[in-house]
C-alpha cells in the first residue's frame, strides 16, 4: 500500500512550479501591455500638439493680410512669423531642433506645413514622426 504514494511524491512540487511559470508569464504580459499603452499615449500627445501648432500657424495666416506675396514673405520657411512659430514648435515637440518644421506657400495660396519630432524613448535609428497639413488661404 505504501508503494503508490512513493511514485506520486514530488508531483505537487511540479504542479506548483508550473503554476508559478504561468503566473509569471501573465505578469510579464501585463507589464508589456502597460509599456505599450504608455508609448501610444505619448505618441498621441505629440500628434495632438503638432496638430495644434499647425492649426495655430494657419490661423495666424487667416487673420493676416492674405495676399500670396505677403504670406510667402512672412510664413514661408525662413520668414519672420515662421521663425517665431518654429521656435514654439521646437520648444513643445521633442527633438524639434533636430529637424525644423517646413512651411511652403504656393502661388495659388496652397499652404503645406510639415512638423517633425522624435519621442525621447526612441532610438536614433528610428524614423521621425511627422504631421502634414495642406490648406488653401485666399
Amino acid at each position: 500500500m505504501r508503494r503508490p504514494q512513493a511514485r506520486q511524491g514530488g508531483f505537487s512540487l511540479i504542479e506548483a512550479l508550473v503554476a508559478i511559470l504561468i503566473f509569471s508569464i501573465g505578469v510579464l504580459a501585463l507589464i508589456a501591455l502597460q509599456v505599450t499603452s504608455v508609448r501610444q499615449s505619448s505618441n498621441a500627445r505629440y500628434r495632438s500638439e503638432a496638430a495644434l501648432l499647425v492649426n495655430r500657424l494657419i490661423g495666424e495666416m487667416w487673420v493676416s493680410d492674405r495676399q500670396t506675396t505677403t504670406l510667402q514673405t512672412n510664413f514661408n520657411t525662413g520668414g519672420a512669423q515662421y521663425a517665431t512659430w518654429a521656435t514654439a514648435v521646437q520648444a513643445q515637440l521633442p527633438a524639434g531642433a533636430a529637424s525644423s518644421p517646413t512651411v511652403v506657400v504656393a502661388a495659388d495660396g496652397q499652404v503645406t506645413v510639415n512638423v517633425f519630432w522624435k519621442a525621447p524613448n526612441e532610438q536614433p535609428s528610428d524614423p521621425q514622426h511627422s504631421y502634414t497639413t495642406i490648406a488653401r488661404i485666399r
